[in-house]
Formats: C-alpha cells, sequence, structure tokens
C-alpha cells in the first residue's frame, strides 16, 4: 500500500500489514461506519471505511517526528493537534496581560528576566513532554512567557533613547526579528523532529539570560517610583558607557530628584487607568482597532500566501524575504512622513493589495501571487510600525500596561483571521473583503491618533491630557542628555 504525500495518516482501509511502530498495540474494537454506508461502497466498488485496529503508518519523507505523530493525533483525535495552536496563542492573551500590568508594577528588567527564564524552563519542558496533556500545559504556560518579550523590550529601549534615535532601534530590533523569520527556515528544514527543533528554538534564552546583566532598568520608570538613587547611578552609568564621562555637580542627585519629585507616581497602575481620561481614553480606543486591524490582515495574509505551492520551509523563507525591503520602507516613512501617516498608509497598502486581488481573474496567477506579496509585505510593515507608534502613544507609568492591553486585542485579532478563512464557504472572496475591509478601518482610525514624531516620551497621565510636553520633562532633558552620545 503506498503512502500518501503528506502527514495525514492512511485510515481509508485496512492495513495490510501494520507499521513495526504498532505491532505490539492492543488491538482496538473493529467497526464499521454503519451497514448502510458499506452497502453502498460495494455498489460503488470501493471499500468501506473502518477504524484502524493495529495503528497507522506515517510518511516520513518530509518530517522524521511530529506531535500528531507522536500521540497518534489523527482521525477523532485530529482536533486535539489544532488545539495545541489555540492553547499556545490562549497563553499569549494571558500573558500579555499580566506581563503588560506587572512590568509597570515592578519594572522593566525584572520582567524580563521572568519572561526569559519562564521560556527556557517551559520550553524545555515542552520538549521532554511525555504525553500530550503535558505538552498542551507546557505550550499554554510557554505562550504566557512568551508575550513577555514583545511588549517590554521594545518600551524599554525607547525609555533610555531620544527622540533623534527611536525611530532606527525601533526598526533595528524588528530587523533582528525578521532575521531570526528567515532563520527559522533554515534550522527547520536540517532539524526534522520536534523535539530536537523545539530544543534548538528554546536554548537561544540562555545567551538571553546572561545579556540582561548589562541591560540597565528604565530610568524614567524609576523616577516615577521615586527611585532616584537608582536612576542617579544607571544615568552614570550609561554616560560612562558612552564615552561622556561626568562628575556628580554635572549630573546630580538633587537634579534627579527634582525630576523625580515632579514625576512619582503614588497609585499603581490599572487597566481602568487608560480609560478614565479623555485624551487617554480616545488614545486606547484608536489603538485597539489598529492594533485588531493590523494583527487580522497579516494573519490573514499569512494563511494565503501559504497556498502559493511552495513547501513549508520555502513559504517561511519567503516571509522573512519579504519583510525586510518593506522594513526600510517604515524606517523612511516614519522618519519623513511621521508615525501616524506611516500606520495608515501601510494599511491602507495592505487592504488595496487585497482588494485589487479581488479583481485580478483565476488565469493571472503571477500577478495575484505578487499581490500577495506586496500585501503580506505592506501588513509586516504596519506590524512594525504600530509596536514603535503605540510605545510612544502611552505614558510611561501606563506604557507597560497600554501594551499589554493592546497585545491582548492584537492576539484576538490574529485567532479569528482563520475563522474568516472558513467564510469562503459561504462566498469566495468574502475572506478577502474581511482582511481588507479591516485593514481599510484601521486605517482610518490610525489618522485619529496623535503625531509622536520629534515629541517627547511622556511620563505620567497629565503629560499626555496636556497633549505637550510638561516642564518636568524640559528638566529631565538636561540630565538625559549628557548620558547620550
Amino acid at each position: 500500500m503506498g503512502k500518501p504525500q503528506s502527514h495525514e495518516p492512511v485510515t481509508s482501509e485496512w492495513m495490510a500489514s501494520p507499521s513495526p511502530r504498532h505491532q505490539a498495540r492492543q488491538a482496538l474494537p473493529n467497526t464499521t461506519l454503519g451497514e448502510e454506508r458499506q452497502s453502498r461502497g460495494e455498489l460503488e466498488d470501493e471499500p468501506a471505511t473502518v477504524p484502524c485496529s493495529q495503528g497507522w503508518e506515517y510518511d516520513h519523507s518530509e518530517f522524521s517526528s511530529t506531535t500528531a505523530t507522536e500521540w497518534d493525533l489523527v482521525c477523532e483525535q485530529k482536533g486535539l493537534n489544532r488545539a495545541a495552536s489555540t492553547f499556545f496563542f490562549a497563553g499569549v492573551l494571558v500573558g500579555a496581560m499580566a506581563f503588560g500590568y506587572l512590568s509597570d508594577r515592578f519594572g522593566r528588567r525584572r520582567l524580563l528576566l521572568v519572561a526569559y527564564v519562564s521560556t527556557l524552563v517551559l520550553g524545555l519542558a515542552s520538549a521532554a513532554s511525555v504525553s500530550y496533556v503535558m505538552f498542551a500545559i507546557t505550550r499554554t504556560l510557554t505562550g504566557s512567557a512568551l508575550a513577555g518579550f514583545t511588549i517590554i523590550v521594545m518600551p524599554l529601549e525607547l525609555e533610555w533613547l531620544d527622540v533623534e534615535h527611536r525611530t532606527v532601534a525601533g526598526v533595528l530590533s524588528s530587523t533582528f526579528w525578521t532575521g531570526g523569520v528567515m532563520l527559522l527556515a533554515l534550522v527547520g528544514y536540517l532539524i526534522r523532529d520536534w523535539r530536537w527543533l523545539l530544543l534548538a528554538v528554546t536554548l537561544p534564552c540562555a545567551p538571553g539570560i546572561l545579556s540582561l546583566w548589562w541591560v540597565p532598568e528604565s530610568a524614567r520608570w524609576l523616577l516615577t517610583q521615586g527611585r532616584v538613587k537608582e536612576a542617579h547611578r544607571y544615568l552614570l552609568h550609561c554616560a560612562r558607557l558612552n564615552g561622556r564621562p561626568v562628575c556628580e555637580d554635572s549630573l546630580s542627585q538633587e537634579a534627579v530628584s527634582k525630576v523625580a519629585a515632579e514625576e512619582r507616581v503614588v497609585r499603581r497602575p490599572s487597566y481602568l487607568d487608560l480609560f478614565r481620561t479623555p485624551r487617554l481614553r480616545h488614545i486606547s480606543l484608536c489603538c485597539v482597532v489598529v492594533w485588531f486591524g493590523v494583527n487580522f490582515s497579516y494573519y490573514g495574509l499569512s494563511l494565503d500566501v501559504s497556498g502559493l505551492g511552495l513547501n513549508v520551509y520555502q513559504t517561511q523563507l519567503l516571509f522573512g524575504a519579504v519583510e525586510l525591503p518593506f522594513k526600510l520602507l517604515v524606517y523612511l516613512s516614519v522618519r519623513h512622513a511621521g508615525r501616524r501617516l506611516t500606520q495608515a498608509g501601510t494599511l491602507l497598502g495592505t487592504a488595496l493589495a487585497l482588494g485589487t486581488r479581488l479583481l485580478v481573474s483565476s488565469d493571472m496567477k503571477s500577478w495575484s501571487t505578487v499581490l500577495a506579496v506586496m500585501g503580506k509585505g505592506f501588513s509586516e510593515a504596519a506590524f512594525t510600525t504600530v509596536y514603535l507608534f503605540t510605545s510612544e502613544l502611552y505614558p510611561t507609568v501606563l506604557r507597560q500596561t497600554g501594551m499589554g492591553l493592546t497585545a491582548l486585542v492584537g492576539r484576538l485579532g490574529g485567532s479569528l483571521a482563520p475563522l474568516a478563512a472558513l467564510l469562503d464557504g459561504v462566498w469566495l472572496s468574502l475572506p478577502k473583503l474581511a482582511y481588507g475591509g479591516i485593514a481599510l478601518l484601521a486605517a482610518g482610525t490610525a489618522l485619529l491618533l496623535p503625531e509622536t514624531r520629534q515629541a517627547q516620551l511622556p511620563e505620567t497621565i497629565q503629560d499626555v491630557e496636556r497633549k505637550s510636553a510638561p516642564t518636568s520633562l524640559q528638566e529631565e532633558e538636561m540630565p538625559m542628555k549628557q548620558v547620550q552620545n
């Protein structure tokens, strides 16, 4: 009996001889799908379909081992294989909320360390899973830990940078993400066993943990918490690293204390604080719409691009290669056109690419492919911009909380994207209309947000409500400038 080309098991007829992997298995009850169906199959000269009593033989030509072949997540249990991804993203949703709140309360560096250590431990536990239940639990918790990376790293960077260097740092960080996407294609091609592959992508967390020894806590956050001595120490250390040694008088603790006295926040951060005041409420509502649109269209296009006739490794490599030129576009656009227009423009480009594909006939496959790739590039550019833009909109005291809320809604949009693909059963073009329509709505919403180009990062809720940098921020620039290049 021949093997299928995919990794789906052979269940359509009895095995002539069971796979050696399953010969020792106790036979399952032998039942048919019903006499009526059996008779119909015999009339059509086709064998009746019955459950495999001695297991399955899998096609290992592309992958030597997967979770499906490990625990036989096929036939009646094939839903469990898909559920593992759902559990993972459910963990990401919870993690985004938790890390957003906790990092505003306990600090960026401390929670980043928690995210690294948790990801390493849980990733290793996932690779060593002895049952599907253990794998599902560890993957859910891993998703929660990984959420800490995406919402902590960018704000921590921006809180140490001046206006001039925020753009290049934000785009550069996103470029490393693209490098990882492309590298994953190579690693996946070389490692075909799921346990070793999971181990390979988890171990880089170890040097990440070590690198935190040189990562300072956000001085801005320390000042809002009244921890003047720690902030002063970090500022002096940063100045020395930048080759700008300063004496105690030029960066005095009294000057830092004066800033901290006006920026200190007594009340603990809360998600309700994002909606208490008019301007911050406006920003939060607009941001959740934009984040939903960015994620929904991004993952929708990713599902669409995956049907270009490429294998899984070529598709993964294409995803990364398409992102690089569009990140350069983002860098140039946010510097000259600003964050708001760049966010709206990239989302509009995504919507136009999806809409134009609806007008292209099915015979013009090359044009359809080009439009799909263009749409994927624009959606990635929108993703890059939204992290930078959102981090600059929220004040320091609520920056991580705001990122947590928007990341939560964004991941919800990403989770709903595969469900929208099922709308093709109603009308073939309906999924593309849904992805493009939501992207267009998000583009219009982005235009309602305030521009942050050449603006100082707000520190408190009052700074946001005043729509301009307060005096205390201007005073803070004096010690901050002395530590920058």
